[in-house]
């Protein structure tokens, strides 16, 4: 299967490059040593204290952290350009957390923060930018498709998720975006020096919005993931997304359908198949107020024991900041939410309210109740104050216990 992969993803560049190579010709030539040394460079530091307190034996964790990153894109040289991006985690005076994925062995009678400490290079890579309607981009690099829910950048973690893949982007078709990205490497939020930072993968993604209005669009996508290490997260998923924004009286109302099918792959050893669904709409008044009702229900396969899985997801975003469900119990999730945004002052406020269950045994499995308010100091400079409060049901089958978190961010870019 994965030399098919590989002879698939060879015989794509050998039709690609080609025509990028002769297009990129076309372009005036500039001097390579001035487009490296004409590029821009950028530095931003992110501080954050997160607390968590759980109602377990575990000790309350305090975490204070900074990140510190450093970009630099060169200019173009014949349609080609360079990025590369540097991060460094500090723990700064209190490290009372475990740091997760065995990254802090010392630690383990503490509540999870996952923010290791250490160096990163988050991405490097090259793009090839023949024309305004292709685009190539090989390297170490951030992958974000639609909202996430399935491959994403974990951005909310002090180090990235960042992917080895190589991606083809084109608006050569009239009113559609496609994406295409080959995965060989995961780059995950734990660092290279624990084997829990990495995972090898043939990983195909396939992703397609189809702009039917300008308030209307569809987006179908395929996600092959045939891992080395981590066969559990060996999967195909199929699904597609319809989401609208028409106006309605003086603001919109946002909404999206979505479905899809999951199904085992390569050395997967449960064979499985499991469906998603996601319902959302929500009102944006012009008064800068939203009002959100959603359903997202992650399905269950009772026969075989487990559940629709997103092991690339930007996980934090979805059923609830407390993360008490970053994978999904083997009965499935269903999660109904209430959102509310507003602006007071020059404060955003967010409100989130989740009632959990299962998809299969009807089961109970908690609620949560999330807020943040975030302020832009300036231009170069933000803050964050944010919450969240989980309740575990008394009933539920599942380990997960009443769990309070705290967070304090402070941005800054130059």
């Amino acid at each position: 299967m994965k030399r098919n992969h590989n002879i698939l993803l060879t015989s794509l560049l050998s039709l690609l490059l080609p025509f990028a190579a002769s297009a990129a010709e076309e372009e005036v030539a500039a001097d390579l040593g001035s487009a490296i040394t004409s590029g821009k460079a950028t530095i931003s530091g992110r501080y954050r204290y997160e607390y968590v307190d759980q109602d377990n034996a575990l000790k309350n964790a305090n975490a204070s952290t900074l990140r510190l990153r450093l970009n630099y894109r060169t200019g173009q040289w014949k349609g080609w350009s360079g990025f590369a991006e540097f991060d460094h985690v500090f723990h700064v005076l209190i490290d009372d957390f475990n740091s997760g994925g065995g990254t802090s062995p010392n630690r383990g009678d503490y509540s999870v923060v996952a923010d290791p400490k250490g160096s990163d290079l988050n991405q490097l890579y090259f793009d090839l930018d023949p024309n305004d309607n292709w685009k190539y981009r090989f390297g170490r690099q951030r992958i974000l498709l639609d909202n996430q829910r399935f491959v994403g950048g974990v951005g909310w973690r002090q180090n990235e998720q960042t992917y080895d893949a190589f991606t083809l982007n084109t608006k050569a078709i009239p009113k559609t975006a496609l994406s295409y990205s080959y995965v060989n490497y995961v780059r995950r939020i734990f660092g290279q020096t624990v084997p829990a930072g990495k995972e090898r993968l043939d990983g195909h993604l396939f992703n397609a919005k189809i702009s039917i209005s300008d308030a209307f669009s569809v987006t179908p996508y395929l996600y092959h993931l045939d891992y080395d290490t981590a066969v559990a997260n060996s999967t195909t998923t199929v699904g597609a997304r319809l989401a609208g924004s028409p106006g309605l009286g003086s603001g919109k109302f946002n909404w999206l359908a979505e479905y899809a099918r999951q199904t085992d792959a390569g050395d997967n050893p449960t064979s499985y198949d499991a469906n998603y669904y996601h319902l959302n709409g929500a009102y944006a008044a012009g008064n800068g107020m939203t009002f959100g009702l959603g359903y997202e229900v992650l399905g269950a396969d009772s026969g075989a024991g487990t559940a629709f899985s997103t092991p690339l997801a930007t996980l934090h975003a979805f059923n609830g900041w407390a993360d008490q469900f970053l994978g999904t119990p083997a009965a499935g999730l269903e999660d109904v939410y209430v959102n509310f945004k507003m602006k007071a002052g020059k404060w955003n406020l967010t409100f989130v309210y989740h009632d959990f269950s299962s998809d299969t045994g009807s089961f109970d499995y908690g609620n949560e109740f999330d807020v943040s308010g975030g302020l832009k100091l300036s231009d170069r400079y933000g803050l964050l104050l944010k919450g969240a409060f989980f309740g575990a049901d008394s009933s539920s089958p599942l380990t997960n216990v009443d769990t309070n978190k705290f967070w304090v961010m402070l941005t800054a870019s130059y």
